[in-house]
């Protein structure tokens, strides 16, 4: 804080920073680790009707925009973060394997 003397000139009070907090060994990022995000996989997309919609039932196919061996889209929290290709796991089991990690992804501009 400034304050001005008799002279006219200004007086200044310079305090030293405080400490920094000691490290607490990775304890900060071990919290980070348990926070949860969604990620989603897209397969592809539809555009339909609410009319269609409305009809479907179990078993009822939709057709998707993209075809077998295209790239599948990887969403964290509703941003694409990465692609890739669907693999068979085990049994009926599916995976991805990511082939592109996307960077500085600007929505509506893929």
């Amino acid at each position: 804080m400034a304050e001005e003397t008799e002279d006219g000139g200004a007086e200044i009070e310079v305090k030293e920073a405080p400490e920094a907090a000691p490290s607490q060994g990775g304890r900060n990022i071990d919290a980070m680790l348990n926070v949860g995000l969604q990620v989603q996989i897209v397969l592809g997309r539809s555009r339909m009707p609410i009319s269609q919609v409305l009809k479907l039932t179990r078993g009822s196919i939709i057709e998707l925009d993209k075809k077998m061996g295209d790239p599948v889209e990887i969403l964290i929290n509703d941003r694409l973060v990465a692609k890739g290709d669907l693999v068979k796991l085990a049994g009926d089991r599916l995976g991805v394997e990511l082939t592109e990690i996307v960077k500085d992804y600007v929505p509506g501009h893929d």
